[in-house]
């Protein structure tokens, strides 16, 4: 009789681990299932590519001296600022339990000056003050974006206008433009003008450094270099709407023989720049809406070239918002001549 009672709590709790068991491992098997179906369906995002190589995407791996020097003033900030931080989060642990309760330290409760400590107290944190302070005044003069840099070569010219999700890269001296990609020698410096024909956005290719802003009316200036041919991400960091995050291109450092052969292959087979095309470029769209509006297919990503092209087509751009003959002036400097440059 003693035993009876006993049995079933046996059998019940065993019977109870053994569901449990089983309700583990089928819920195991779902969220396995689930991760497993979620990754088949997931969709995969689009490419970002003009060619098969990867493009440089941060100044940590530099590909200019812009980005190289924006580069070895980040570690030397981080390196200052370590002089402060690292002591601080060695010495907090060290000192709360040397002086914990019942610890060995000896008790000084009239304790109250000590030269070395005030040293390190006022002393380091002023000299690191001081470092930083010299640091970003000479890297903010060596960095000026509007400073042109030292080189053998006349810099290519390049003017750069902002749309609603694109940009539009103009070589006033050859009569082109292109969206999606901004091409130009490698070793030769890149002097670019830049503008918006809507809201304000902020252009930036960190491999080849400095973020600059791009506002309507208004013109700002850029120059870089690549030190050798590669491709690095370009794109705009300021938000603008629900293409933002579709609103990047490539910037491709070439040979100057690759440069000429890309520009007589843009001069040959570009899209006339005619008004039709201009109030395209216009709209609110991403470049692969774009691509399908003037109708070559709305390949993702895929550049877009243009051909007779207006030197004056980017001031006019810049007068529109002055004179606010908006529509006037864009058909004028799309197609035909434009009015006076504005002043840079």
């Amino acid at each position: 009789m003693g035993l009876c009672p006993m049995k079933p709590r046996v059998s019940c709790g065993g019977m109870a681990d053994a569901m449990s068991i089983r309700r583990l491992r089928m819920c195991l098997y779902l969220i396995v299932l689930a991760v497993l179906v979620g990754c088949h369906r997931a969709p995969t995002p689009p490419p970002f590519k003009a060619s098969s190589a990867t493009p440089f995407l941060t100044f940590i791996d530099p590909q200019g001296p812009i980005a190289a020097a924006q580069r070895a003033h980040l570690i030397r900030v981080v390196i200052l600022l370590a002089i402060v931080v690292v002591p601080v989060l060695v010495l907090t642990p060290i000192l709360v339990w040397r002086y914990r309760l019942n610890g060995s330290a000896t008790y000084t409760p009239k304790w109250s000056f000590a030269w070395p400590f005030e040293f390190l107290v006022w002393g380091v944190p002023i000299a690191v003050v001081g470092g930083l302070a010299f640091w970003i005044h000479h890297d903010t003069i060596a960095l000026d974006p509007y400073a042109p840099l030292a080189a053998s070569e006349p810099p290519l010219q390049v003017e750069v206008v902002g749309y609603d999700w694109k940009w539009l890269f103009i070589y006033p001296q050859f009569n082109i433009a292109s969206i999606g990609e901004l091409a130009f020698p490698a070793s030769r410096p890149l002097s670019i003008a830049l503008t918006s024909d809507t809201v304000m956005q902020s252009f930036f290719i960190p491999a080849l450094g400095s973020q600059i802003y791009a506002m309507p009316g208004m013109i700002t200036r850029l120059h870089l270099l690549a030190n050798a041919p590669g491709r690095s991400r370009g794109e705009n960091t300021q938000f603008n709407g629900t293409g933002f995050y579709q609103e990047n291109f490539v910037a491709t450092a070439m040979t100057q023989d690759d440069f000429n052969v890309w520009v007589k292959r843009v001069q040959t087979a570009g899209i006339p720049l005619s008004p039709q095309a201009y109030a395209a470029i216009s709209q609110r769209s991403t470049l692969s809406d774009t691509r399908g509006v003037l109708g070559v297919g709305q390949k993702q990503n895929e550049p877009l070239f243009f051909t007779d092209v207006s030197p004056n087509l980017f001031a006019s751009i810049v007068q529109s918002f002055d004179t606010g003959m908006r529509g006037s002036s864009m058909q004028t400097g799309a197609h035909g001549a434009a009015p006076a440059a504005a002043g840079h």
